[in-house]
């Protein structure tokens, strides 16, 4: 079965003003779906009819980064913020359950300013897992799923506290709660470990949504890079994956010009703009 591909509104359409605008530009690319990091200064029902009028899903968004200026990006797992982080998740709820959204991307945040990462690393564990099962809770009365993404501290963000799939495998496994799941970013996993191939067949069990990026530039897919995405799609079909490809990637130059990988996937597989992914929602 072709995947289906979800358009990250934060990096993509960025020439556009306002995720409305965005959206409507990727249904017209051929979009079944899209995703947003913190699209809460778009009031929630003004995306909504934008998504009904084009006719597409709102597959993904975050939890509130918290206190940016104070340099927070995420607060699931950064002790002593468990108050802050609980109002960030139910304000992530009501957002997503009014945009018709189930899957929410649950920010574990950085090693906060001043200490060592091995000092704290076991008072943050014990706080993610503390704030998942709260989370997991929380997200079951409203039948949507909470995703773990592991983050690169090579190149994006050395101080954020989930790095590698191995390490949020072993959360989730501690947590316990079937409506968790891994969001693989393939750009963070192949900088941090690379073995996609293997990585990808290992946790595919506990993967409920997927992004991309080309390595290292973290732009289009057919750009100049580490990854073979033609062969990393034969292989996400192969295993029989049916959630969504977020495209998480900055755009070289505008962003319907770059899309010229995904309209040769469509072709490749038989598809006329997308169609599959609309019809599959």
């Amino acid at each position: 079965m072709a995947l289906r591909f979800s358009a990250n509104l934060s990096w993509l359409f960025q020439e556009l003003p306002g995720l409305p605008a965005r959206l409507e530009a990727a249904a017209a690319a051929g979009f079944g779906a899209v995703e947003a990091a913190w699209p809460a200064a778009c009031p929630a029902l003004e995306l909504r009819a934008a998504a009904e009028r084009a006719g597409v899903r709102i597959a993904l968004l975050n939890t509130p980064p918290g206190d940016q200026e104070a340099g927070e990006l995420g607060l699931a797992a950064v002790p002593g913020r468990q108050a802050a982080f609980r109002q960030a998740l139910e304000a992530a709820v009501h957002y997503a359950r009014a945009v018709g959204c189930r899957r929410i991307h649950v920010m574990a945040g950085r090693v906060p300013l001043g200490t060592e990462r091995a000092a704290v690393a076991g008072e943050m564990e014990a706080t993610f897992i503390e704030n998942l099962r709260y989370t997991a809770d929380l997200l079951s009365q409203e039948d949507m799923i909470g995703l773990l993404e592991p983050i690169n501290n090579r190149i994006t963000d050395p101080r954020y506290f989930l790095n590698t799939p191995h390490h949020a495998a072993a959360i989730l496994e501690k947590v316990g709660r079937p409506n968790l799941k891994l969001q693989l970013d393939l750009f963070h996993c192949q900088i941090m470990d690379g073995n996609l191939s293997r990585n990808l067949e290992t946790y595919f069990p506990l993967i409920g949504h997927i992004q991309i990026a080309q390595v290292p530039g973290r732009h289009e897919p057919d750009s100049p890079g580490e990854l073979n995405f033609p062969y990393l799609f034969e292989l996400l079909e192969s295993l029989g994956y049916t959630g969504y490809v977020g495209c998480e990637y900055a755009p070289k130059g505008d962003t319907l010009e770059g899309l010229g990988w995904l309209r040769s996937y469509w072709e490749s597989r038989g598809l006329q703009h997308g169609a599959t992914s609309k019809a599959a929602k």
